[in-house]
């Protein structure tokens, strides 16, 4: 584990770990050995489960699925070494804007019926 936070307004742990390689399953078997040590001896009575994030350069979400059991508060996420092109931005940013429309509609229509 490299990095350890507490967040306030969750009320929890947050515990990073940096892979610069592939993620394994290995990898989050120690992430949750770290996220299960956390919630057993240092978190206290008032606070919420400890969450872990991985940084990973890559990951399969497969391995991500079987490894983690359901429900649990470990996330892997992939970093870029490089900042994205403006062009790049605005693509990602208008795919996320219409998508957040499409999701804002369908539950607008729902609330309708």
């Amino acid at each position: 584990m490299d990095l350890v936070f507490y967040n306030r307004l969750l009320k929890c742990y947050v515990l990073i770990d940096l892979k610069i390689g592939e993620l394994t399953h290995q990898d989050l078997g120690q992430m949750q050995m770290y996220v299960s040590y956390f919630d057993r001896y240092v978190k206290t009575k008032g606070e919420n489960q400890t969450v872990g994030i991985i940084l990973c350069r890559k990951k399969h979400e497969a391995i991500v699925e079987i490894t983690l059991p359901k429900g649990t508060n470990i996330h892997a996420k992939e970093y870029q070494l490089y900042l994205p092109s403006k062009e790049e931005l605005k693509r990602k940013l208008i795919e996320w804007s219409a998508k957040n429309l499409q999701c804002s509609v369908v539950v607008r229509r729902k609330k309708t019926k």
